[in-house]
């Protein structure tokens, strides 16, 4: 059984977490759910639902306290690879054929190590909505941001 919990690597100097989610649904429905705006927005922080969906396209985001900004879109190959930057964020969703799913594999490099029990603790949380969207289940967000920043703090060994 696959570990629903992030992984911490260093990259090029930078640090990645990295996250597998298996989906019993074949690669082009999910990549799909993935890159729809109207799902993405329900699982994805900050997005607006402005999304160009093509190599250089734009994603819209904004923060909800003024801040807008916007996403390029550094690789679409569908049904398999959807990645983007984020301001200085490079953010890789892959898919790949296993079993009868697919399994998903999330990573997020960035810069700031301050931030890896925070950073992983949302995506962990995004993921898990974005599970319940792609299993057709209602929306719901756990309240287990605390334990789950706990957790990734003593995993990645962070003072």
């Amino acid at each position: 059984m696959m570990s629903k919990y992030g992984t911490l690597h260093e990259v090029n100097g930078r640090y990645a977490l990295r996250f597998e989610r298996y989906f019993e649904y074949n690669q082009e429905d999910v990549f799909n759910m993935i890159t729809n705006p109207e799902y993405f927005t329900q699982w994805y922080p900050f997005a607006t639902g402005d999304m160009d969906l093509r190599l250089r396209g734009k994603i819209a985001f904004d923060d909800g306290e003024g801040t807008k900004y916007e996403g390029i879109i550094t690789e679409l190959t569908k049904p398999h690879t959807f990645e983007f930057q984020e301001v200085d964020d490079l953010l890789r969703i892959s898919l790949h054929e296993k079993d009868k799913g697919c399994e998903m594999v999330f990573t997020h490099i960035f810069d700031d190590k301050d931030m890896v029990m925070y950073v992983a603790a949302g995506w962990h949380r995004c993921l898990d909505v974005l599970d319940q969207i792609v299993n057709g289940q209602q929306v719901e967000w756990k309240d287990n941001a605390t334990e789950l920043r706990e957790y990734y703090k003593e995993a990645f060994d962070l003072k």
